[in-house]
């Protein structure tokens, strides 16, 4: 699956679209926080460079936002440290 996000500034985020039912089912936007990818994965930069890193690790972190969305899928999905303890 191609990776779609965007960085938004005014969230320190990226905002990406997953599909936890496969590609022909919905399409779910969630975000992981700046400080997620800065402290979990590495980041060293804004902007673009939060991008690619959440291109880089999608494989950990789609699961983590589809386990999510399963748990509670009317609520609106912001991913931070805590939603990656039980990975490290």
């Amino acid at each position: 699956m191609n990776f779609e996000g965007i960085y938004c500034f005014d969230t320190a985020s990226v905002r990406f679209a997953f599909y936890p039912e496969g590609p022909g089912g919905p399409r779910v936007v969630a975000q992981i926080s700046e400080e997620t990818l800065h402290d979990e994965f590495g980041a060293r930069e804004v902007g673009d460079s939060l991008l690619e890193t959440c291109r880089q690790h999608f494989h950990v972190i789609e699961p983590v936002a589809v386990a999510r969305y399963q748990a509670e899928p009317h609520r609106s999905i912001t991913l931070t440290i805590d939603d990656f303890a039980l990975h490290a």
